[in-house]
């Protein structure tokens, strides 16, 4: 039950909207009542030769007078209490998708993409059916039921109590069958989950499929996951399919009680005709409350499992907080985080994934403002660890990393993010365009300032070559483009920019000799201006950095300049000397 308190301020947000659908709706049902009344007086006075042309038009003409105004009411409901829940569904699933923006690196890695696409998809979609069908039809069940009950019992109270006798067991039934539905539905949606994971990875990976002649193969998984997901919804309409039909058999056994008592006291003259029409009536307006008591389990069933699940991903606490902390409310400390000079220290600082062996281990390393650190070794040595703590996509094991002499877990997290450009060792670009891609978090670029960063990333003359130049559509995660093409996009947006630290992991992994030297020279042109931190495996790139590591099973083993490293003859001179020879031989 506490999942519900998920939605219940939504509810206070739109209590008054609630309260005049709810309003229209008791007045839908009001009116649906008196219909009834109407049609008692009109066929008694058929009955007793009362009545005449002019006197059923008088009839007809208040049934047609209430069903306007039913409409007009309806409509009321429709758009109040459809509406509210249709923005109850807004705020969930904004909700949602801004908290799982704040969970960290981690959670993405245990988490499959198909199954929070449920959740943002057919779990919020459930609980919408819940708050909107489901307060009308819990509404109609309590008020209309009610209503119908005391009506009957006007026109004769031993025959309602008989035509109520089945009444009990919709009730029985409905506890009964409530608790099988959750948990089945709880299955239901796993199995979706699974199902939109399978589809949407194999999707993303078509030219794969494609290439190794994979179609069957993967034809026949989705089959075996779209028969689990029959075989559990199967399941769950053994359910469903014996409590609607208890449903109606109740209604009908009521009906048969009327019929065949009703119509006796009728032939007695203890009621009169219009009476026991009037009454049948009523037992038809009870007959969607007893059915909308079954509709309801279902829909709230439903609505509950999916609120579930999303309870359990808002539970979830993010490893790094995004709030200012105590700390950062210092008026000191929040000077030094928006006028950041860029020193970097990371101190004794240790690092491990969950379940993994250690990655980093005692890692001190110091970089002055406005200098070039390079990062080189093996891979799994864990170069990319230690450039992804510094924004802290992951949070340090222990030691510290400090920035201006400022712990960074100290620091607003967004500042420190905005003070840091960063290129992830794979690139990745929106289904955008060129440009979107390149400004992605930059107001009010200008043109001078785009071509000037797409020139330094020297992807400026292949932009030039495209039709629509920088407004070219360059799809799901940049397919049109190539690999390096890509890499020097995701550069362009790093250089556009501004600020005093510089993160590149691999930037010129995916481009020829001649570019990648560019490229270096533009960011030898930055020396001096920022902190610049390059992870590559092509040590040429590094060759004028201030300062150079070499990293082995997460620790450092070698620091120095070009000189000094190859002096040393380790692992850095070893490794310049082979690329020195495999450029040679490439050139001839």
């Amino acid at each position: 039950m506490k999942s519900y308190k998920l939605i219940t301020p939504y509810f206070k947000e739109n209590r008054l909207l609630i309260i005049f659908g709810l309003s229209c709706l008791i007045c839908v049902d009001v009116l649906q009542l008196l219909i009834p009344r109407v049609i008692k007086w009109a066929v008694d006075d058929l009955t007793e030769f009362k009545t005449d042309t002019e006197g059923l038009l008088v009839y007809a003409s208040y049934i047609v007078f209430l069903a306007v105004f039913i409409a007009v009411f309806r409509y009321g409901w429709r758009r109040s209490l459809i509406g509210t829940s249709r923005l109850i569904e807004e705020k969930l699933r904004n909700r949602l998708f801004s908290h799982i923006q704040l969970l960290s690196a981690s959670y993405f890695g245990k988490i499959k993409t198909g199954d929070l696409m449920a959740h943002a998809t057919n779990d919020i979609n459930h609980v919408r059916m819940a708050t909107g069908m489901g307060m009308v039809a819990l509404t109609d069940a309590v008020f209309l039921g009610t209503a119908s009950i005391v009506f009957m019992a006007y026109i004769n109270i031993k025959l309602t109590l008989l035509a109520l006798i089945p009444m009990p067991m919709v009730a029985f039934s409905a506890r009964f069958f409530s608790k099988k539905m959750h948990s089945r539905y709880q299955e239901v949606q796993g199995t979706f989950s699974d199902m939109t994971e399978v589809v949407r990875e194999r999707f993303a990976g078509i030219r794969i499929i494609k290439m190794y002649n994979r179609e069957e193969d993967e034809y026949n998984r989705l089959e075996d996951i779209s028969k689990k997901y029959i075989k559990k919804n199967l399941k769950l309409i053994r359910v469903l399919g014996l409590f609607f039909p208890m449903m109606i058999l109740f209604t009908n056994l009521s009906l048969a009680i009327v019929i065949f008592l009703g119509g006796r006291q009728t032939i007695d003259a203890t009621i009169t005709t219009g009476d026991f029409v009037a009454f049948i009536n009523y037992l038809a307006l009870l007959t969607w409350p007893m059915m909308a008591i079954g509709w309801v389990t279902n829909l709230i069933q439903r609505g509950a499992a999916s609120l579930d699940r999303i309870n359990n991903i808002l539970k979830i606490k993010p490893e790094i907080d995004y709030v200012e902390t105590e700390r950062y409310s210092n008026p000191e400390n929040k000077k030094k985080a928006i006028d950041i000079k860029g020193k970097i220290e990371f101190q004794n600082v240790s690092f491990s994934y969950e379940h993994d062996l250690q990655v980093l281990s005692d890692v001190s390393i110091i970089v002055e403002p406005s200098k070039m650190l390079g990062v080189v070794g093996s891979p799994g040595s864990g170069k990319t660890t230690l450039v992804s703590l510094l924004p802290r996509i992951f949070e340090i094991g222990s030691g510290s990393i400090m920035i201006d002499g400022l712990d960074i877990r100290e620091m607003e997290l967004i500042k420190l993010r905005n003070s840091i450009s960063f290129v992830p060792q794979e690139p990745f670009l929106f289904a955008g365009t060129i440009r979107d891609n390149i400004t992605f978090g930059s107001d009010d670029i200008s043109e001078e300032e785009l071509i000037r960063s797409v020139t330094e990333a020297s992807i400026y003359d292949t932009i030039k070559s495209f039709t629509n130049g920088f407004d070219t559509i360059v799809g799901e995660k940049g397919v049109i483009l190539s690999g390096g093409q890509k890499q020097r996009i995701a550069l362009a947006r790093a250089f556009l920019k501004t600020s005093p630290v510089l993160i590149l992991d691999d930037p010129v992994s995916q481009v020829d000799t001649e570019t990648g030297m560019n490229i270096i020279n533009s960011l030898r042109s930055k020396a001096g201006v920022k902190t610049i931190i390059i992870v590559s495996h092509r040590l040429s790139a590094l060759k004028f950095a201030d300062q150079i590591i070499v990293m082995e099973s997460g620790s450092i083993t070698e620091s120095g300049k070009h000189d000094e490293l190859m002096l040393i003859d380790k692992y850095y001179a070893r490794s310049y000397r082979m690329q020195e020879i495999q450029e040679e031989l490439n050139a001839d």
